[in-house]
């Protein structure tokens, strides 16, 4: 009996090639970059199944080059706002991702993000590095105290929950924003449901963990930082484009706030001009979940889910069960 076909869009941790190895006829793009379009179009046609990444965008014109046989693409990724869900639920393709696993990871580049950006680490550690300590001074690197200060939360979700009980040690007062109220998050950490408007204007560290929806698209832009203290620091691990980059730019440079935390970008690769120049922002390439366990257990899920459909079950992490 013919092989199921799998296809991997770009190198993931052994483990879950390994895995899907055991069973399939797998290929793996080589490169170690995101295809093009063209490329991925060519590289999905006649398969079985297709573990993409969130570099990845899967629309129409994918599931339709990859053809009626293709029952599944299993996202390396927590959020999914690269793949047309609608589309593949029309069309009967199961889409899945990673959620959990990642879940401690993030919330921990989340805090180092958000003491990297108040105590100066990185300006003062290239300061260092390029000889001009010359001795300790009383005015020196000064940033912002973390322990006893508010903490506004923007999204109560496995992320936020975890990223909040953290601030359990620092004796922090936590303000939280969402769609609906979460009484479980606030049982677990004495969190305030309040407005975005009232967490924004008494938050001294804000923290984004939303995924990214027409709804949440820009949620942090010009108006939202005159809200702000001007002490605030902002630290955004969800998706890019939650926050007005250009927006952002212009509040650190006048210093409508006082720094921020980036690990994911409005348009990504890129940087909006002007970011990479400021001294009061951290940013880092999208590495949240950069951890050898986390990665290996999230190609793991993967494959097991890719294992489940072609072979009759259910995947663990189904976005849109409907189609089952």
């Amino acid at each position: 009996m013919k092989k199921a076909n799998v296809y991997v869009t770009r190198m993931i941790p052994q483990a879950a090639i390994d895995l899907l190895n055991e069973k399939f006829d797998v290929e793996v793009n080589p490169e170690d970059r995101v295809l093009s379009h063209e490329e991925l179009l060519e590289k999905v046609k006649g398969r079985d199944a297709v573990l993409c990444l969130l570099t990845d965008t899967i629309n129409a014109g994918v599931y339709e080059a990859a053809g009626p046989g293709c029952k599944i693409f299993a996202n390396y990724a927590v959020g999914y706002n690269n793949i047309d869900v609608a589309e593949a639920t029309k069309r009967g393709v199961i889409i899945t991702n990673t959620p959990g696993v990642l879940t401690d990871a993030t919330a921990d580049i989340a805090w180092a993000l958000l003491f990297a950006a108040s105590r100066r680490i990185v300006e003062s550690d290239k300061f260092l590095r390029e000889g001009k300590f010359k001795g300790w001074g009383p005015m020196m690197f000064l940033g912002r105290d973390i322990t006893g200060r508010t903490l506004g939360l923007i999204g109560s979700g496995r992320i936020g929950s975890n990223f909040a009980k953290k601030s359990k040690g620092f004796e922090m007062k936590i303000l939280y924003y969402d769609i609906a109220r979460n009484t479980e998050f606030e049982a677990d950490t004495g969190a305030e449901f309040v407005s975005l408007e009232r967490l924004l204007a008494e938050s001294d560290f804000v923290s984004i963990h939303v995924p990214l929806t027409p709804d949440t698209k820009h949620l942090i832009s010009k108006k939202e930082f005159k809200m702000m203290k001007k002490t605030a620091v902002l630290i955004n691990t969800s998706r890019g484009p939650v926050i007005d980059e250009k927006a952002l730019v212009e509040a650190l440079k006048n210093g409508d706030i006082w720094g921020a935390g980036l690990d994911v970008f409005e348009n990504e690769p890129e940087l909006e001009p002007g970011l990479a120049e400021l001294d009061n922002v951290v940013i880092v390439p999208h590495i949240a979940s950069a951890t050898i366990d986390t990665r290996t257990n999230m190609g793991l899920i993967a494959a097991r889910n890719i294992i489940a459909v072609l072979e009759g079950g259910k995947p663990e992490t189904c976005v849109n069960p409907e189609v089952l």
